[in-house]
């Protein structure tokens, strides 16, 4: 064993719905920079825990497996099921966080969570990163890519903390209105600082 493994330091990536929160992780990882996707988690959380979730929401279950989208459904309409349900997952994805953490012995990790503020993440993370963009450009980039109707993205923005909140809250704010070039600017400049200029990405 010999050396103290050294704590890094996390960093949260978030953004409402379009905002680009995956653009930016992309870049990072390209510069060699560890990103960790916290759905990513939590679907494998829930893939460990199923047999305790199919016990505790057996009318969620379709053909023997546990179906998602009958358990969403279940959930998001009875907010004590949705507290049963994160009593197992939660503990889960916090024991896969850490393990994730210590495997890769960096000293700098993002991850990214949609819902960092509207889950009271930024109390555990050692700054917050906000992508950003005007509410009609996300609606914009998102019919494009995803086939939603423009009233299903603005359910879903509804349904996230509004973006003039997360700005007040978030310790980084990324404007991401120009280009691709003024996004890599932007994000060098805030790695400038957290690595104090040692390591900014390429060039």
């Amino acid at each position: 064993m010999g050396h103290e493994a050294k704590h890094p330091i996390i960093i949260g990536i978030t953004g409402n719905i379009g905002s680009g929160k995956s653009t930016v992780a992309a870049l990072l990882r390209s510069w060699g920079y560890p990103v960790l996707d916290l759905d990513e988690l939590a679907a494998r959380a829930r893939e460990n825990k199923e047999e305790a979730l199919k016990r505790l929401f057996p009318e969620a279950v379709v053909g023997g497996r546990l179906d998602r989208r009958a358990l969403a459904r279940l959930v998001f309409s009875d907010p004590e099921k949705l507290k049963a349900l994160e009593a197992v997952v939660h503990p889960e994805v916090r024991r896969l966080l850490m393990e994730e953490l210590s495997r890769l012995e960096a000293p700098l990790v993002f991850l990214e969570i949609p819902l960092l503020f509207e889950k009271g993440w930024e109390g555990r993370l050692h700054g917050t990163l906000l992508v950003a963009a005007p509410l009609e450009e996300r609606v914009r980039r998102v019919m494009a890519r995803s086939g939603l109707s423009r009233e299903e993205i603005l359910a879903r923005e509804r349904a996230q903390m509004p973006e003039e909140e997360k700005r007040k809250r978030a310790t980084w704010t990324l404007e991401n209105t120009g280009s691709l070039e003024d996004l890599e600017r932007a994000l060098k400049a805030v790695l400038a600082e957290l690595t104090g200029g040692a390591r900014g990405g390429p060039g």
